[in-house]
């Protein structure tokens, strides 16, 4: 190749990459789900089948995180809001990890203030963000989920609670920084985080974007991920 020749863009290989892996993926879960149809009763909830229902999930997750962060780089990811049913949404949310729930003995559930019926939010877009925190909340909880909504400030707050050992200390001093690097302790990079801050920030109203914060405590005590879309 000579200097007139265009480079490779390798980020656009990448997600391209990315995007075939995801439709495997796919694919994969489909012929697993029919497979696992077929078996006994007694061998459908193994200790085998909860780990490839997770790993399942957890990949799903983080090839949607990925496309996601390269059209926000290449501003290709356009925001669509609307309306919602908030009870409808979070229901669907839990309902795509059902399986993994009973699987691991998880009690999850989900709370709406009777005066925060409808959210005004991308769908998409936060079920993404929603979903990627409950497959973190997966690795670490032990026996419960609880989903919370209700309006706080004039904005709708949305926070996720388990009874796992919260987050580190760490994380929370430092959250405003959420890419820390690898941490070879846990393995996480906090990509995640930085993903749901770039899409809280998509919304906004009057001036007022959406954010998003992670403290401990709450209703269950252990990690709370908090929500606010204005």
């Amino acid at each position: 190749m000579n200097e007139s020749e265009p480079g490779l863009d390798f980020s656009t290989v990448i997600a391209s990459t990315v995007h075939d892996m995801k439709n495997s993926l796919a694919m994969l879960m489909q012929a697993h789900s029919q497979w696992l149809e077929r078996l006994p009763e007694a061998q459908r909830h193994t200790a085998e089948q909860s780990v490839m229902a997770y790993e399942f999930a957890h990949l799903n997750g983080m090839l949607v995180q990925l496309l996601g962060l390269y059209k926000l780089q290449v501003n290709q990811l356009p925001l669509q809001p609307g309306y919602h049913e908030l009870d409808d949404f979070l229901e669907a949310q839990l309902a795509c990890h059902q399986e993994v729930f009973e699987q691991r003995g998880i009690e999850a559930r989900y709370e709406v203030d009777e005066l925060c019926g409808l959210g005004f939010f991308d769908r998409s877009l936060i079920g993404s963000v929603v979903s990627n925190i409950i497959n973190n909340v997966l690795r670490y909880a032990r026996r419960a989920l609880l989903i919370s909504v209700r309006e706080e400030a004039g904005q709708l707050l949305l926070t996720i609670n388990d009874d796992g050992g919260g987050y580190p200390a760490q994380m929370i001093e430092h959250q405003a920084d959420y890419l820390q690097g690898i941490n070879q302790v846990t393995g996480s990079t906090g990509l995640g985080l930085y993903f749901a801050a770039r899409i809280a920030g998509l919304h906004q109203r009057n001036g007022v974007y959406g954010r998003i914060a992670i403290s401990n405590g709450g209703p269950l005590g252990g990690a709370l991920f908090s929500l606010y879309l204005p």
